[in-house]
């Protein structure tokens, strides 16, 4: 989260633990596919740089079946699944990013 405080300075929120983000599409993606992924970088924009990582897969992929996905836009934060054929929106992300962060 960053806040602005009056003379264009901006401070990003302290990360404890790194967090990553896996956003699993179809190829070519649909507009819910881009919109999840557009969604989660603007997230993870919110966080130190570094803090927050934010990868594109094929639901198709060896990884996309490692995680069973069936339905897209699936979107896994450190491992766990936390939308399976819905868009999370930033703020939604925020909250699971904060809390997998130890913020």
């Amino acid at each position: 989260m960053t806040g602005d405080y009056g003379h264009g300075f901006e401070r990003k929120m302290k990360m404890g633990n790194r967090v990553k983000i896996l956003v699993f599409g179809t190829s070519p993606p649909c507009q819910k596919c881009l919109q999840a992924e557009r969604e989660a970088r603007q997230a993870a924009a919110q966080f130190p740089q570094g803090e927050v990582t934010v990868e594109k897969h094929d639901a198709l992929s060896e990884l996309g079946q490692k995680y069973g996905v069936m339905l897209t836009p699936t979107v896994v934060v450190n491992g766990k699944t936390v939308a399976v054929g819905r868009v999370l929106k930033e703020s939604e992300l925020m909250e699971i990013i904060q809390k997998e962060a130890g913020v």
